[in-house]
């Protein structure tokens, strides 16, 4: 009776050490999840002082979170780089060396087509203006595909042409991002699908 009584007794410690092991381990891993969450938010706050050393808040928000908008403004850049000119060949070519960082050999490639037409040229003797007005940008986030349509002006000292820009293009995300290449996005396989005369006004002569 004495060794039943004694081995019943090993028997439940030995059952209540392992629950207490078990009930300790699940203490300490919610401890640790709810710390580690904690400390991950903690990261994502920012404080700044201003100029009178008070500290405010600032959010630190994830690199994907609102990547959608980084590649338009990307698009967006690249364009108004690239379409936007003035009879100016320091200017031109000021322009044209910041697009490049922004886009593949597709984006030289077109370049090196429109010197050989001598449209830079043409640019500089005609004195012409050249802006651009970005319409919409669709963008597939997906499939990382871009359709740009804008409008075009070129003002000139005899005229005014209006043209219709349409390109097309796909994106793909650098490793890092760069004083040149601030959304770390490059531009692939890029090309113009439309670039027509929408109108052509005559100025007044002097």
């Amino acid at each position: 009776m004495l060794i039943k009584n004694i081995e019943s007794k090993i028997r439940l410690a030995s059952y209540l050490s392992v629950l207490s092991f078990i009930l300790c381990f699940c203490v300490s891993t919610v401890v640790c999840f709810f710390a580690y969450r904690q400390v991950s938010d903690a990261r994502k706050s920012i404080y700044l002082l201003d100029s009178g050393n008070i500290p405010l808040l600032a959010k630190r928000t994830d690199l994907q979170a609102n990547r959608a908008a980084e590649y338009r403004a990307h698009i967006a850049r690249f364009h108004s780089l690239f379409f936007s000119l003035s009879p100016d060949e320091k200017y031109i070519e000021s322009q044209m060396r910041q697009a490049m960082y922004l886009i593949d050999e597709s984006g030289v490639q077109q370049y090196n087509n429109l010197k050989e037409r001598n449209f830079f040229s043409s640019v500089l003797s005609s004195s012409a203006v050249l802006t651009i007005q970005a319409d919409s940008i669709f963008l597939d986030e997906k499939n990382k595909y871009f359709r740009y349509y804008a409008t075009q002006r070129i003002d000139r000292r005899s005229s005014v042409i209006t043209r219709s820009l349409i390109t097309e293009g796909h994106l793909s995300d650098l490793a890092a991002r760069s004083e040149n290449n601030p959304h770390a996005v490059l531009i692939t396989r890029w090309k113009t699908l439309e670039n027509k005369d929408l109108s052509n006004a005559q100025k007044n002569p002097l």
